[in-house]
């Protein structure tokens, strides 16, 4: 009897060991198919795509995505196309255009702006790279240099007309993707220069009055700058090509209905490009502009990061099984973990306080930022500071209100094997992201939402900004599960509260604004000294499925522990490591 008792028990833990270890499994799958499908997707057709590194003018080393189609050889030089993105993201950002590009027969260069990705900093430096990127272009042997295209959104598109500027004769046509000529940062526009010239600006586009003078983005037709670059006086019409091509003096004029970041992720603004360049250059692939496929590259690389999600998660479960953080698994059955949680009215309270605060500092916490922390060598990412004081100040109003929480006994024995499983888990994720670059040549990502390995700068920075977002998560999470954690509670319950409670206000907010964009052709401007609400709002997207995903993982790891710490120190990591590899460095360091 002993004997079969025995060998049951043995049974029952392997078993419980493999529903562990099932998560886990599941996680490294979801990365594996989504990079393959990705990879598939971006080399069709015998596409390869080289990631290099060279020098520019001053030293300076600058980064960037080489897609080489098959036709592309030193004895068929193929025309090529220099692809950058915009502020505050990196070459992969316009990995749509290089793909459909690529496959239309043209070699493409997809830059990362000076202080983005793994260019060195500062940003805007030089250029922005752009004279950078397209000597590397013509310096490629299977180019042919009498059919250059530049191509840029938002920033990049200020980065395209730098390289323009700088070799006037460098290129045949260009591109500008929710892009402007002039000031701020360009050189005037002209009826004869840029050559060959697509504006694509659409009609919902959060940045109009900065780049075309126009406070209703719905009227860009009707811009006096931009009619100037015409040579029209009056209304343009979208879509008729104006000036001549063989001079050189083609302008034409596009209007999708979608917003300044939905133009990197848009068929239509993507089959624009596509058409314009078929228009101007020579020697290309001829495809429809509607064949297009890059979508699927990025259903891949969405794939991967639910995958790296889940993989996060399963490995956690496995870690808990390690000698060293057993006071973990003992802080699931402690007092604390089985309190009640708020009901009523005092839950409705705390979930509304909890959801709205964010939001209500947010825009304020942005222009004090701007105003009071401009970049520096100890603080070199403007947004990734203005980021920091947000979430710095709503650490403080939780501590006013701290003795409104639920009371619970300290764990000053969860801290070590917190932060030891914290680590853990977090390098299993980063080795994941690894070999995902190795075998497919991705990174983490959908549309605006993407997570790159960091460079060697970028770890050092990462260290810098570290420590007050781990002040900010583990005093959030602690507030978080003291209102709504209690173990034994319903899991889609506790799931669904948690993921609201974090995401719901920044979910209100950014549909106000939206809607107000719909209506009006601009943003509401709650504060109007602040000239960065745009770019803040924009950045107030990626919020949402940010929390989203640390209300899953916090809630996971408590559920399993009891404990807001192990989850509030693998957020800490993650977000820290996310917001500064996707961040623009503004200092030199």
């Amino acid at each position: 009897m002993r004997g079969g008792d025995g060998h049951r028990g043995l049974l029952k833990a392997k078993g419980e060991s493999m529903r562990k270890g099932l998560l886990a499994i599941i996680g490294a799958v979801l990365v594996l198919v989504g990079g393959l499908l990705a990879h598939m997707t971006q080399t069709t057709n015998g596409i390869r795509i080289d990631d290099v590194r060279f020098k520019g003018a001053k030293g300076n080393t600058m980064s960037a995505l080489v897609y080489r189609p098959a036709n592309a050889t030193e004895a068929t030089p193929a025309p090529g196309i220099l692809a950058v993105h915009g502020y505050i993201n990196s070459r992969e950002t316009q990995d749509g255009f290089a793909i459909e590009f690529a496959r239309r027969g043209y070699v493409v260069v997809a830059l990362d702006q000076t202080g983005h990705g793994y260019s060195d900093p500062p940003a805007f430096a030089n250029g922005f790279g752009g004279p950078d990127g397209l000597t590397f272009l013509r310096s490629l042997p299977y180019v042919d240099k009498n059919n250059i295209g530049l191509e840029g959104h938002s920033m990049g598109g200020w980065t395209v007309l730098a390289a323009a500027t700088a070799m006037p004769d460098g290129y045949k046509s260009v591109v500008l993707e929710g892009s402007s000529t002039g000031k701020p940062f360009a050189a005037e526009g002209t009826p004869s220069w840029p050559r060959n010239l697509a504006v694509v600006f659409s009609q919902y586009d959060e940045f109009s009055l900065l780049m075309w003078g126009s406070e209703d983005s719905r009227k860009m037709s009707q811009s006096a700058k931009l009619a100037a670059v015409f040579g029209v006086t009056g209304p343009i019409e979208p879509g008729k090509v104006y000036g001549d091509i063989a001079r050189g003096t083609a302008r034409v004029l596009y209007t999708p209905a979608i917003t300044h970041p939905a133009d990197h992720f848009s068929h239509e603004a993507i089959g624009y490009s596509i058409d314009w360049f078929a228009r101007t250059l020579t020697g290309g692939t001829p495809l429809p502009s509607s064949d297009q496929i890059w979508f699927r590259k990025e259903l891949g690389t969405l794939i991967a990061l639910i995958g790296f999600v889940v993989l996060l998660l399963g490995t956690f479960e496995l870690l808990l099984g390690w000698r060293a953080v057993a006071p973990l698994r003992a802080a699931a059955t402690s007092p604390d973990a089985t309190a009640a949680a708020l009901s009523g009215g005092r839950w409705w309270t705390a979930f509304w306080v909890s959801a709205m605060i964010p939001v209500v500092t947010y825009y304020p916490a942005f222009a004090l930022g701007n105003m009071w922390l401009p970049a520096s060598s100890f603080l070199p990412q403007v947004f990734t500071t203005q980021i920091m004081v947000w979430a710095l100040i709503n650490a403080a109003i939780t501590l006013l209100l701290w003795r409104f929480l639920p009371k619970r006994p300290d764990r000053k024995d969860v801290w070590i094997p917190s932060v030891l499983i914290a680590l853990a888990t977090v390098a299993v994720g980063y080795l994941a992201l690894v070999i995902a670059d190795v075998l497919f040549k991705i990174d983490f990502r959908f549309w605006v939402v993407a997570l790159k390995l960091p460079s060697a700068k970028q770890w050092l920075i990462m260290l810098i900004y570290l420590v007050p977002f781990s002040i900010f998560f583990v005093i959030a999470l602690e507030a978080l599960h003291r209102n709504f954690s209690r173990m034994g509670a319903s899991a889609p319950r506790h799931y669904a509260t948690t993921i609201l409670a974090l995401s719901l206000g920044f979910i209100i907010l950014v549909g106000i604004q939206y809607i107000a964009m719909w209506f009006s052709g601009k943003l509401i401007n709650p504060v109007p000294t602040s000239p960065i609400v745009p770019l803040s709002t924009i950045i107030a997207i990626q919020f949402i499925p940010l929390l989203m995903g640390i209300a899953v993982i916090s809630t996971f790891t408590w559920r399993r522990t009891g404990s807001s710490l192990p989850g509030a120190l693998i957020c800490s990591l993650l977000v820290t490591w996310y917001i500064v590899a996707g961040q623009a460095t503004q200092a030199a360091i």
